[in-house]
């Protein structure tokens, strides 16, 4: 089963979640911001999670630490390894030197960010399918419905359901549905 969705789905923990559960996977990469604007970003760095090794764009080469505090973040300090640097200016403004930040799920983001990049095939389907899922997601919020009108799950969900049926059936009517001899009939589709 294919999985739509936009960065604020495209965390490490929901990647891998839908990744495990077999579905293929259309979420959109959260672009990554340098730390100079125009310099580099995370992907122009080689790490090596395994080897617990990251190296620069200028080919300096530090320790991965081990992962650490509430989110399990491993860093990479270049510290001292940035002065005189030929690159510096393209990779950070911090006086003691550039720190990468690397969170658990690093491996399956660059992949993501890479796959959506460079392969033709994920991009066609992402384009081809992508609008339709927006347009649905508006039609559902239209009208003053982003917010919940109820207190409560079951409430909400029962609105959500009806929500849904009401903007299904609407489409089904606008696609040329009938009800004739007690018998729902779709108008085939024309040449």
């Amino acid at each position: 089963m294919d999985a739509f969705g936009d960065t604020a789905y495209s965390t490490g923990d929901v990647r891998q979640a839908l990744h495990r559960a077999g579905h293929r996977l259309f979420l959109k990469p959260a672009p990554l911001r340098p730390a100079v604007p125009g310099g580099f970003t995370l992907d122009d760095f080689a790490i090596d999670t395994t080897a617990a090794k990251v190296t620069c764009p200028a080919g300096h080469a530090v320790a991965l630490s081990n992962p650490g505090g509430q989110h399990h973040q491993r860093k990479a300090s270049f510290g001292d390894l940035c002065t005189g640097c030929h690159l510096r200016e393209r990779c950070t403004k911090a006086k003691a030197g550039r720190i990468l930040t690397i969170r658990p799920h690093h491996d399956l983001q660059a992949a993501a960010r890479h796959q959506a990049a460079t392969d033709p095939g994920w991009q066609a389907d992402h384009r081809r399918w992508r609008p339709p899922v927006e347009r649905a997601v508006a039609w559902l919020v239209h009208h003053g419905n982003r917010r919940l009108r109820y207190r409560g799950t079951i409430k909400n969900d029962t609105w959500l359901h009806t929500r849904a049926a009401a903007l299904n059936l609407r489409r089904l009517i606008n696609l040329g549905l009938t009800h004739t001899s007690g018998t729902w009939h779709l108008a085939p589709a024309g040449p």
